[in-house]
């Protein structure tokens, strides 16, 4: 029996508890070598279990509950429990600092909290502790609280069905705070349904016979974002198919093997770190050109894919930033071919998908089905989609403010639409600075075409009140591998110096970049110079940097150290 793509969640997940239990749904690691399987009919039971627990609680209807997770399959039995006791769910990102954890706790009205496995449980601990009581999942990094096996062991499942309406409150999505405190993004059941459709579409759109069940993916990035919880999350109750869960960072490798994905989604970051990884093995000349002879191609192309675990993708999507055209041409050479996708997390992530019949590079695709879109005077992208966010919580001012007075979303994204309805990003409005010089620089467009080469990791381009503009960049220390260790920093320097003469003879005169600095920082979620979706944060970059600038300018030199 085929699912009925217009049931929500919770409808979803009953239909497949009733026509597939016994089959696998979610693979959870508890070591580097053993995972436990769980069925379908084993992920709602202990959901219903747990949902007769919150029902005993006694919590006012459509309380908040909180998920402080990395990503498990308990995160996913959760947000089912939740919803069957008549709650909301309120997820945090698991890599937060203490003060965005409390403040997230005590925006929401969270009343429990389930806690999963945490890097950084020494210094959240008190923050999460003093606010609520927690329930403390398998392997969890908390010892404190219930216990989720405990509960799930003596609590009698809830026999009923219970069921939420289209518009009732499902969850709160809390933005990265890559621009100050996360806010709050309100969204439905009927939203997250809607986004689910995608990759309802994708799969009939490939021409794979492969039942929609049959489909694997690996649920690695952050479950708290709403790209992950709709594309993965939602997208696999709605469609049935089988999730694995990594054990941790250096496993991924292995993780990605064992669940020999089928369709793979990521972030630019982490694409190019792919790549990086295949040219530490083998230049980017040396590939090119075995690329170009046809016996050895295709077997290499193979070879490529099967060492990063992407052999057996059918679909790949890239989002939540800007991805360079050259990285997306090289994995279409490599034969996999890497659609894009633009959304908010106020449309719960259903806005623009490239598709592999209409996959123009440079573009982000055409609107999906029901989705409006149009550019303003300002040239800022304007969407209204069939998932658009009731609002942000307790923020009514907010809320206004992100709508036009006929419902469209302000994106704060600048862009151009072609001919056939591509559209294509071009800078972000709130990110645009002004030279002293009065002309306006959209910094994505450089960071792109320095993110382009193999030798950088993350650029972030500024300089708002200065001449010209400058980059701050992070190196890709994966590069090193083919350069002569002896005269490093000499060839890191003319590889730079030749790289800023290629993006300034491709840029206008008062975008040409002054200087290159390279940092010897990491820029990392944990020292809060990246968000949870691995977004640079601009200000905390620009401030730890700025005791350097003037000395910069003054040297008058392209490359400097710092």
């Amino acid at each position: 029996m085929p699912i009925n793509n217009k049931l929500l969640p919770l409808e979803s997940a009953y239909h497949w508890e009733k026509e597939k239990p016994n089959q696998v749904y979610m693979i959870q690691p508890i070591s580097p070598d053993r995972v436990i399987e769980y069925t379908w009919g084993e992920t709602v039971k202990q959901a219903r279990s747990m949902a007769s627990h919150l029902r005993s609680l006694q919590l006012e209807s459509n309380s908040k509950i909180a998920i402080i997770s990395k990503n498990c399959a308990y995160f996913i039995m959760s947000d089912l429990a939740i919803w069957m006791a008549g709650h909301v769910s309120i997820a945090v990102y698991p890599s937060s600092d203490a003060d965005t954890i409390g403040y997230t706790l005590a925006h929401s009205d969270s009343k429990l909290a389930f806690v999963g496995d945490l890097d950084n449980w020494d210094t959240t601990k008190k923050a999460i502790l003093e606010k609520l009581p927690i329930i403390s999942y398998p392997l969890s990094s908390a010892l404190n609280g219930q216990q989720w096996d405990d509960i799930v062991k003596r609590t009698s499942p809830i026999s009923d069905n219970p069921v939420r309406k289209k518009d009732d409150l499902a969850v709160l999505i809390y933005t990265s705070g890559s621009t100050g405190l996360p806010k709050g993004v309100m969204h439905s059941f009927g939203n997250m349904a809607v986004q689910a459709a995608v990759t309802t579409k994708l799969i009939r759109n490939t021409g794979i016979s492969r039942s929609p069940c049959d489909h694997r993916m690996l649920s690695y990035l952050p479950l708290a974002h709403a790209f992950e919880r709709g594309c993965v999350e939602i997208a696999s109750i709605q469609n049935g198919f089988r999730i694995y869960f990594g054990y941790n960072l250096e496993t991924f490798i292995d993780d990605l093997k064992r669940a020999k994905p089928t369709i793979f989604i990521s972030v630019p970051r982490l694409w190019l770190k792919f790549q990086l990884g295949v040219f530490s093995q083998i230049s980017e000349d040396q590939l090119g050109l075995l690329l170009k002879i046809p016996g050895i191609a295709s077997i290499l192309k193979r070879r490529v894919l099967k060492s990063l675990g992407l052999d057996s993708v059918e679909i790949a999507i890239s989002g939540s930033a800007p991805i360079s055209e050259s990285l997306l041409n090289w994995y279409r050479k490599l034969g996999l071919e890497l659609l894009e996708g633009y959304a908010q997390s106020e449309n719960f992530n259903y806005s623009h998908l490239s598709l592999p019949d209409c996959n123009k590079v440079g573009y982000v695709g055409r609107p999906l089905p029901g989705v409006k879109v149009r550019i303003g005077e300002d040239g800022e992208i304007l969407v209204k989609s069939p998932a658009n966010m009731l609002g942000y919580y307790k923020d009514i001012r907010q809320t206004q403010a992100t709508f036009t007075n006929d419902g469209y979303i302000k994106t704060g994204d600048k862009g151009i639409v072609d001919d056939d309805g591509n559209l294509r990003i071009t800078g972000r409005l709130k990110e645009i600075f002004k030279t002293s010089k009065g002309e306006y620089v959209s910094p994505a467009v450089i960071e792109n075409k320095l993110n382009e080469d193999p030798l950088i990791a993350m650029s972030c381009v500024t300089g708002s009140g200065m001449s010209q503009p400058y980059a701050l960049v992070v190196l890709a220390e994966e590069s090193f591998g083919k350069l002569n260790r002896d005269n490093l920093k000499i060839l890191i320097k003319n590889k730079l110096e030749k790289l800023i003469e290629r993006i300034n003879n491709s840029v206008s005169s008062h975008e040409e970049l002054q200087f290159i600095a390279i940092v010897k920082d990491s820029w990392s979620i944990e020292n809060g110079f990246l968000t949870p979706t691995l977004k640079i944060k601009r200000s905390v970059i620009e401030n730890a940097y700025s005791d350097s600038i003037d000395d910069w300018i003054s040297s008058g030199t392209l490359i400097h150290w710092r």
